[in-house]
């Protein structure tokens, strides 16, 4: 039987790195399915199934941007850790913040890692072979379904 492919919802307001991290992810050894937000309005509405996302997919993995439109990065991720059908999902953050503050902050409402996001093309693109090599290969996601 083949293995589910593992849902990954990037929320990314920047359109270079949502190519790149769709590149990188379709070059992968690891069957995944992506879905993509350019908003943190939009990533709460897609994790409750509202709006333009009722059919959607829960994720087993999600990466989050903290400077987003509408909703930022630690609004979301606040809500997806108050959330109890929703606080299993492992996020990362994937930011170009490498403040203190927003690292501790980001920690303090149980993000799973935090990552500063490289500026240059080729360093984002090993970033996200590294999250696709230790999340999808080596760690055991959950699998509650909802």
């Amino acid at each position: 039987m083949p293995m589910q492919p593992i849902h990954i919802l990037l929320v990314e307001d920047n359109e270079g790195d949502i190519f790149l991290s769709t590149e990188a992810l379709e070059n992968s050894k690891v069957n995944t399915e992506l879905s993509v937000v350019r908003d943190g309005k939009a990533a709460i509405d897609f994790l409750k199934k509202e709006g333009n996302y009722t059919n959607a997919k829960n994720p087993d993995l999600l990466l989050l941007d903290l400077n987003l439109p509408k909703r930022n990065g630690f609004e979301v991720l606040q809500f997806i850790k108050q959330d109890n059908k929703l606080l299993h999902i492992p996020v990362i953050i994937l930011s170009t913040s490498s403040a203190e503050r927003d690292i501790n902050k980001c920690y303090e409402n149980h993000a799973n890692c935090y990552i500063t996001k490289p500026v240059d093309i080729e360093s984002l693109f090993s970033i996200i072979s590294k999250i696709e090599n230790f999340w999808l290969s080596d760690v055991k996601l959950p699998t509650i379904k909802i």
